[in-house]
């Protein structure tokens, strides 16, 4: 490894801004608060990793949710943070199951009885199509898969949604999309009152 050099901050020196800087609002195109893995990583995880060893590393990289795969790369579904408190892996005890056995396949939502939206929907869609859509979905993310090409193209972010929207909702929280669509009426309402 090759160590840099510190330099002092100079008087002279500013702040460098976004020279294409957008404010996001519900007319803003859905494509801005997606996440493409064309672009960026899914974040997998193998369906035979221990439940507990999961939790762990979720809540330390701060990760609500992460596709399983088999030891093939192939998806077979997705686990949620909440789908893996611990309150869920002491109802798996009680049912006989020793907590060290426990597997992520135990609680993940297996794929076929996911929903997601359809890419070429996404690219025509605004954010507040979104929130419209999944507000009673009462989810905090949403696949998208791309339906010509049979292939999961990204996820959407009810987190991801609020931050960009600048919304007054504690995202350290699990936030849903019912949550922000609740969240914005209020704001459209006091506006209109």
């Amino acid at each position: 490894m090759k160590k840099l050099t510190l330099h002092a901050v100079e008087a002279i020196d500013e702040l460098a801004w976004p020279a294409n800087y957008q404010e996001y609002t519900l007319r803003s195109p859905a494509l801005h608060v997606f996440t493409d893995f064309k672009n960026i990583m899914p974040l997998v995880i193998e369906s035979n990793t221990k439940a507990t060893d999961v939790e762990f590393l979720m809540k330390k990289a701060h990760v609500r949710l992460k596709l399983v795969i088999d030891k093939h790369e192939k998806f077979l579904g997705l686990i949620s943070f909440d789908s893996l408190n611990h309150q869920e892996i002491v109802k798996k005890q009680a049912d006989g199951h020793h907590r060290d056995h426990l597997l992520i396949s135990d609680f993940m939502i297996p794929k076929a009885q996911l929903k997601a939206i359809d890419y070429a929907d996404i690219v025509h869609a605004k954010i507040g199509d979104i929130i419209e859509t999944l507000k009673a979905a009462g989810q905090q993310h949403c696949l998208v898969v791309d339906r010509e090409h049979h292939t999961i193209r990204g996820v959407l972010s009810a987190n991801d949604i609020a931050k960009r929207l600048k919304l007054d909702i504690d995202v350290s929280t699990p936030t849903s999309f019912a949550s922000i669509f609740e969240v914005i009426s209020k704001v459209t309402h006091s506006i209109v009152a």
